[in-house]
């Protein structure tokens, strides 16, 4: 090929870059989505939920952040600093329906350039293994991301995807409202307190028992030592006195005789 052929065909360096740059900015936007994940929950169970919220704006600071969640029986925002969180219901089941975070006045939000975790604890969560949670983004600006769009039916990526979570099936017998390992084990050591203090419970009456009818035999004991005592006690001196009438009237005896 000649070098002119070459040269025609060939893009400037410039054009070069600002596809490259363009390419580049394609990928970070296609991983910088709001997602969802709870590596506890299973279907039907209750749990915590992680939202990982990026700030994609050049200029301006994410400062709202609403979640729509599949009618829960109960929902509870995690504690914020810096974020007022509103839970929204269905007035007629008193489901929670959304959560919406909003940042207070005078706070950052989510900054430029970085990311941010939003958690709920609730459930139970549908029995199914795929469960969308659409968002919407709201930014300093005015600006507002949908994230709500399904996924393909080829599996292709929309532009806006809602976030989603995969839940694995329930194990057999286990107890939905133990969606985390800390939940369960919560349960459990409860139930297990609550046996050990009923057996502490029943073993200090018995002990409180026997110590009440070991007291009780204790007094009765003491009363009759303090009977028995008094009674030798009213005894002795009706004795001295016999004695010291018989040495009395002896030494009389022994003086007359003396005497005669």
């Amino acid at each position: 090929m000649s070098n002119r052929l070459i040269r025609r065909f060939a893009l400037p360096a410039g054009a070069l870059a600002i596809a490259a740059a363009a390419t580049c900015a394609g990928v970070g936007a296609a991983t910088a989505h709001v997602t969802a994940n709870a590596p506890t929950l299973s279907q039907g169970g209750y749990g915590v939920v992680n939202l990982v919220v990026p700030n994609e704006s050049d200029t301006a600071a994410t400062t709202a952040l609403t979640v729509t969640l599949p009618k829960l029986k109960s929902a509870r925002p995690e504690v914020m600093s810096g974020w007022k969180a509103t839970v929204a219901k269905d007035p007629s089941t008193e489901e929670v329906t959304s959560i919406t975070w909003t940042a207070l006045p005078g706070t950052p939000g989510v900054p430029v350039g970085e990311f941010a975790q939003f958690r709920i604890s609730g459930g139970p969560f549908p029995e199914q293994e795929s469960v969308s949670l659409p968002a919407m983004q709201t930014y300093a600006d005015g600006e507002k991301v949908d994230w709500s769009q399904p996924m393909g039916a080829n599996g292709e990526e929309p532009e806006h995807p809602a976030p989603t979570l995969t839940l694995p099936a329930a194990e057999e017998g286990a107890d939905h409202h133990g969606g985390s390992a800390d939940q369960s084990g919560g349960t459990e050591t409860s139930t297990a307190s609550d046996a050990d203090s009923s057996s502490a419970d029943g073993t200090a009456r018995w002990l409180g028992g026997i110590g009440l009818v070991i007291g009780a035999l204790g007094a009765v004991f003491g009363i009759g030592a303090l009977v028995r005592s008094g009674r030798r006690g009213a005894a002795t001196p009706g004795g001295d006195d016999a004695r010291r009438g018989d040495d009395a009237q002896s030494g009389d005896d022994a003086q007359r005789s003396d005497d005669a």
